[in-house]
């Protein structure tokens, strides 16, 4: 009633009010109600703020009921399927490998890192290697955090395998994640496969696709790549050779690393010295004010030297031990006891012992018994309360006790909410401990989880949790006819299939013995018995929701002809059960446009994307994200049809769209960040003429491009190079940088002379003062070679061309598919210039590359092939023709069958035929620098 209860609530009230992160809500009314309130702003500041999300205002216009107003969830990332618990588990992972205070001598193995960096390409993967609980993750983490604070221009993407056959050890959605991840740092939307097979195996083609857009180094991190299920065969790419400005370190076991991989480079992990020994075990007496005689510390020092007692984790946690019972117990009695435990299992056996005396009573060790088994035995892990359902007679109370002193211990640790072992020694000691029946007892415990998350299911409640864990316990247990009765459960179905564990899904029905065209035809089946029980307007709409996933699945798996029927369906229930006019029905229409896309059916699609820009027009305003996803659409749609200059149109009309929501509010793609940071540039003071105050005009001068700010950004970058010829000299290769922004600046304003002399005075700096497989070399030639070709001076663009050839000969090697696209690109501006003759022995060399390296019934085999029969046809030579395209047609007909219909390879042999400027991507032609 507006007055405060207590002293202590007045209290807390003024601590708030002088918090600027706090935020307090002003409520009158039930407790529920008030915590309803309380959730919905929690969810709305997790999606503004941490997940970048941007939240949909739809307050006054009538669309039916308010809560089914905004549009699904994961559409905030386009048509991209992005599990952001995935995300935050990787976050978690990386925090908690680097939350040692103690570097352990890791300085040496600094060094040995950034020489890897600063290295000249081709560079294998470095490999990290040591034992268990040596410190690789720690070793990593360390430097990720040093080369984030040095290196600000280096790209760091990283990845923390946990447990074997945890999510996080799934190749297909490491992968996804990896290539989602350079997709969002490149400013680049485009369609991702979900087909794991697919997405396996162009990664590659993705990683240099993206690494050519990213100005400075790309760093990949794969910590612990040895626990991946079936490593060797899912990470084929590391064995390829990696772009030029690629960087790859992944660290494994010295046990479990493959055979093939021991010939890398390598950085072993010693043992830690008696220093190193020394100060962390005082490290860890020191926060619990626990004192060692010298007595003690020698007795330490002579018992941590044999290889398994001076690594890291047993270090660590020896010096817990101590720590915990310090000053307690009696000192000299625990180090007695810890001087018989040879390995860190065995004392992880001791720690879980002095846990076990800590409690009061028998039921209590049993508990705890429980608690640790049923973890080990899950799939990602148990929460709290899931425990406290598990077990009724556990109390709160115990169970923050239990597990104050497990996580203290380094027993378990939290991820995303969820329990887990922090370390693999420790769940063998818990096997090792209580479960001597091995595999009757995990079973038993599986049977418990299976039997907790199936009675959620049976009263409807389908979370991720149960999605997550129930199809792996029926996998584990060998269940069949379970798993393929949960899989027939929609909603778990659906919830797998919305966070992206598209693999995962796949491989359950493979489990099951069904192929994906019966899979299809068994989810339809199971949807239309479904829906003969929904009734009343919730319901339909509920449906309409599984039946579009459904359909996105299919179309993902390439089964576009069984695709239709369930997005055609839920069309029709969006239509009919909200508003012919409903934002939802845009959705319907762009999915299913989607799938007449890819059936090049283009007529259909562009029906249908022009019915949702209109829907989305009217109810969000002609200048939300939402608009310009459809115009994106419809611009691509144009482009595949050849018709140029209407997708341009369209797509400078989008940009325009996003970069205003971008400004507004931030965006995942990073406009807040950059906004910051050209705030921060400002403040400089740019004081006499330095190559560091150049590089900073440089950067303001790409920032207020970003922003479509062209004449602000032509001042700034005009001022930088007026001032790196000053300093540094006109034949500079930073003058070459400034210039080359200039020119792409020009040529965004269509001032193709400008641009083009500014262009060829980079390249002339370029040529002299870099290495003949430089990739900023590259990067010059590729965009002067463009703009010949845009302005139509073809012979120009011709000895560029060739230099781009032999560029990445020199980089990847004379039998890389790098060099075919070089080779192909060639030859399509020869045929533009009637010169068949010099086209055809390109198109021929490109046909042998790309059938040496990816077989003879490849896609890019198929286009390169038609490219061939018209060349023949050109030339009078209609039988050979006809061959080549049967060839072409055989290809496209068997990746039909194979895939579905998804019978155009993205990847066109055509390769820059025509050039547009991406979407997301002001910067494609702009350069950083390196800090």
């Amino acid at each position: 009633e507006g007055r405060v209860s207590s002293v202590s609530v007045q209290q807390l009230i003024e601590q708030i009010s002088h918090m600027n992160k706090a935020k307090m809500i002003d409520h009158v009314g039930g407790v529920e109600e008030g915590a309803y309130e309380i959730y919905n702003c929690v969810e709305k500041i997790i999606k503004q703020d941490i997940l970048g999300c941007e939240m949909t205002e739809l307050e006054g216009k009538d669309l039916g009921n308010k809560e089914d107003s905004t549009a699904p969830e994961e559409e905030v990332f386009g048509d991209v399927l992005w599990d952001a618990h995935d995300e935050q588990e990787q976050m978690e992972a990386f925090q908690q490998a680097s939350n040692s205070t103690c570097e352990l001598g890791f300085e040496k193995y600094f060094e040995r890192l950034n020489d890897l960096v600063a290295a000249p390409a081709p560079i294998p993967p470095l490999l990290v290697s040591g034992g268990p609980g040596s410190g690789k993750s720690l070793l990593l983490s360390k430097w990720i955090q040093l080369q984030q604070k040095h290196s600000p221009n280096t790209l760091i993407l990283y990845h923390f395998v946990g447990r074997p056959m945890s999510t996080s050890s799934e190749s297909a959605l490491i992968i996804k994640r990896l290539t989602l991840k350079l997709m969002q740092h490149s400013w680049l939307v485009s369609p991702l496969t979900f087909d794991p097979a697919k997405l396996l195996e162009e990664f590659p083609r993705w990683l240099e696709k993206l690494s050519a857009r990213h100005q400075g180094s790309i760093i990949i991190i794969i910590d612990s790549i040895d626990q991946i299920q079936q490593a060797e065969k899912h990470m084929k790419w590391l064995i390829d050779p990696l772009p030029v400005n690629v960087r790859v370190i992944v660290s494994v076991n010295v046990e479990t690393c493959p055979q093939a991989w021991r010939l890398w480079p390598t950085l072993h992990l010693d043992p830690l010295n008696s220093k190193d020994v020394k100060s962390l075990i005082s490290a860890e007496c020191n926060s619990a004010n626990v004192k060692l005689t010298k007595e003690q510390e020698k007795k330490l020092e002579r018992h941590c030297r044999s290889a398994t007692t001076c690594n890291a984790l047993y270090v660590t946690l020896l010096g817990k031990t101590i720590a915990c019972v310090g000053n307690t117990g009696n000192i000299d009695e625990i180090l007695q006891q810890c001087c018989q435990c040879q390995d860190t299992v065995s004392l992880y056996r001791l720690v879980l012992r002095s846990v076990q005396e800590s409690l009061q009573s028998d039921r209590e060790k049993g508990l705890l018994r429980e608690i640790l088994c049923v973890i080990g035995v899950s799939h990602n892990g148990v929460s709290e309360s899931e425990l406290l359902e598990l077990y009724p007679q556990l109390t709160s109370s115990v169970l923050a006790s239990l597990l104050h002193s497990l996580h203290k211990m380094c027993l378990l640790t939290y991820g995303c909410g969820l329990l887990k072992f922090q370390h693999l020694q420790a769940w063998e000691m818990v096997k090792l401990e209580y479960m001597e029946e091995g595999e009757n007892t995990v079973s038993a415990y599986r049977q418990k989880l299976v039997d907790y998350f199936t009675m959620q299911l049976s009263r409807d409640r389908v979370t991720w949790r149960s999605a997550d864990e129930l199809p792996w316990l029926f996998q584990q247990q060998g269940d069949k006819q379970k798993l393929h009765k949960c899989l027939l459960n929609l909603f778990v179905s659906q919830n797998l299939y919305k966070r992206g564990h598209f693999a995962e899904l796949l491989s359950y029905w493979q489990l099951v013995g069904k192929d994906k065209s019966s899979m299809a035809a068994e989810y339809f089946d199971s949807l239309k018995e479904y829906e003969k029980s929904c009734e009343g307007e919730e319901s339909m709409i509920c449906l309409a929701d599984l039946y579009e996933t459904l359909g996105r699945f299919l179309k993902d798996l390439g089964l576009l002809s069984q695709a239709v029927a369930p997005l055609q369906r839920s069309l029709e229930i969006r239509e009919t059960a909200l508003d012919p006019d409903h934002p939802r029905v845009a959705q319907s229409l762009h999915q299913l446009a989607g799938v007449y896309v890819q059936w090049k059916k283009f007529g259909n699609a562009e029906q249908l994307y022009k019915q949702a820009l209109e829907i989305s027009e009217n109810a969000y305003g002609a200048e939300h994200p939402r608009v310009a996803r459809e115009l994106d659409a419809l611009a691509t749609l144009y482009q595949k049809q050849n018709k140029y200059e209407q997708a341009e149109q369209l797509r400078k009309k989008s940009f325009k769209i996003r970069q205003k929501a971008a400004r507004q509010k931030g965006s995942l793609c990073g406009f807040a960040l950059l906004r910051q940071r050209a705030l921060q540039l400002e403040e400089l003071t740019l004081g006499k003429d330095t190559p560091d105050n150049a590089r900073t005009l440089n950067e303001l001068g790409v920032l207020y491009y970003l922003q479509n700010n062209l004449e602000t950004a032509e001042l700034f970058l005009k001022r930088s190079l007026e001032m790196r010829e000053r300093v540094l000299g006109c034949d500079h290769p930073d003058c070459a940088q400034s210039l080359n922004n200039l020119a792409a600046l020009y040529n965004e304003k269509q001032h193709h002379d400008k641009a083009e002399e500014l262009y060829e005075k980079a390249l002339d700096i370029r040529r002299r003062a870099l290495a003949p497989d430089h990739p900023s070399l590259a990067y010059t030639v590729k965009h002067l070679a463009v703009l010949y070709k845009k302005m139509g001076k073809l012979d120009k663009a011709v000895p560029l061309y060739e230099l781009a050839v032999e560029i990445r000969q020199k980089s990847f090697g004379p039998k890389h598919p790098s060099v075919a696209t070089a080779l192909v690109n060639l030859a399509v501006l020869y045929c533009q210039m009637k010169k068949q003759i010099e086209a055809l022995p390109l198109y021929e060399r490109a046909l042998k590359i790309y059938e040496d390296s990816f077989g003879q019934m490849h896609p890019r085999v198929g286009e390169t092939l038609k490219n061939l029969a018209v060349l023949s046809y050109e030339r009078g030579d209609f039988e050979k023709a006809a061959e080549l395209y049967k060839r072409a047609m055989e290809i496209k007909e068997a990746e039909t069958l194979l895939v579905g219909g998804k019978a155009t390879s993205r990847h066109s042999s055509s390769g820059d035929t025509f050039s547009l400027k991406s979407t997301l991507s002001p910067n494609i032609f702009l350069e950083h620098g390196q800090r």
